[in-house]
């Protein structure tokens, strides 16, 4: 036995069966899902492709002892430098920062998972300055 439930507090749609938008719903997100990884396989190519000359004009660079190069009626390139940083003595790390003043070296965020534990171990026990945003979500399975 398969029971429709007419949804008519919706606006949107109010004469149309739960069951429908759940299958119209899957059939969309079918439809996305086979565009998005077509799309991901043609951008692939072009990825690879560009990663592939990337290096070799680091190479050029390196090779020629230059930063940039204009190509007449054509453009230019230039190479820099990305810098990433991270720790893997967090201990440490945490010690430093306070020794030496320096929070700002922290993003300012808080992790949603850890904090969401922490409230409900702790439910009495509130952070200052703490925002919480909650919203209804809709997730939607195939059978």
């Amino acid at each position: 036995m398969n029971d429709t439930v007419e949804d008519t507090e919706s606006e949107a749609s109010p004469k149309i069966s739960v069951d429908r938008m759940v299958r119209a719903y899957l059939k969309m997100r079918t439809a996305r899902d086979a565009l998005v990884k077509e799309h991901e396989e043609k951008l692939s190519s072009f990825d690879e492709g560009m990663k592939t000359i990337k290096l070799a004009l680091l190479g050029y660079c390196k090779e020629n002892n230059v930063d940039s190069a204009k190509i007449s009626g054509v453009g230019m390139f230039y190479r820099g430098v990305k810098k990433r940083y991270w720790t893997n003595d967090w201990e440490a790390m945490g010690k430093f920062v306070v020794d030496h003043e320096v929070p700002e070296l922290f993003e300012k965020r808080l992790h949603q998972g850890n904090m969401e534990s922490f409230l409900e171990q702790h439910p009495d026990l509130l952070p200052p300055g703490l925002n919480v945003d909650s919203e209804f979500t809709i997730t939607v399975r195939k059978a």
